[in-house]
């Protein structure tokens, strides 16, 4: 996977829309010192080259009922199954996140619960009979921070 090379003014509007995505193109403008059409351009041009994905409200799990995350590991019985059980998982709403990974797991997925008895249920009822040979779960007890990945300076080395 190639990594996209950023100017100075590339790193600065990411810097300043990472922050906030509701912030207006004028006050990114303003504090870029270029022109509105100058931000239009070049968040375009960021979308076309992939280094936007686009642009969410983030919901609160807590405030919406979901008081369980946890993440869990996942053994496939058949390693071939990878994109059948992907696209399975995809259909399961708390399922929020999906990785294939190295070590242990072949998976690894993060799922939001309304409880331990709504997890329970979730693994039971809907991840078990995908043909898994097991899961590990870990509960998380607080999410300590999450956050944007820093944005590389124009000339800094991106190749660790």
């Amino acid at each position: 996977m190639s990594t996209q090379r950023l100017d100075p003014l590339d790193s600065q509007i990411l810097s300043l829309i990472a922050d906030d995505a509701r912030r207006p193109f004028l006050e990114v403008a303003r504090l870029c010192k270029v022109s509105g059409a100058a931000i239009h351009q070049r968040i375009h041009r960021l979308f076309k080259m992939g280094v936007l994905k686009g642009s969410q409200f983030v919901l609160n799990p807590n405030k919406i009922g979901y008081e369980t995350c946890a993440f869990v590991g996942i053994y496939l019985k058949e390693p071939s199954d990878f994109d059948r059980v992907m696209a399975s998982l995809r259909e399961i709403p708390e399922v929020v996140e999906c990785h294939y990974t190295t070590g242990g797991y072949d998976m690894f997925v993060k799922i939001y619960a309304s409880n331990n008895a709504h997890l329970l249920q979730i693994i039971h009822d809907k991840l078990q009979p995908l043909g898994l040979q097991r899961t590990e779960t870990i509960i998380s007890f607080h999410e300590a921070f999450n956050r944007q990945m820093p944005i590389p300076v124009c000339g800094e080395d991106t190749d660790r």
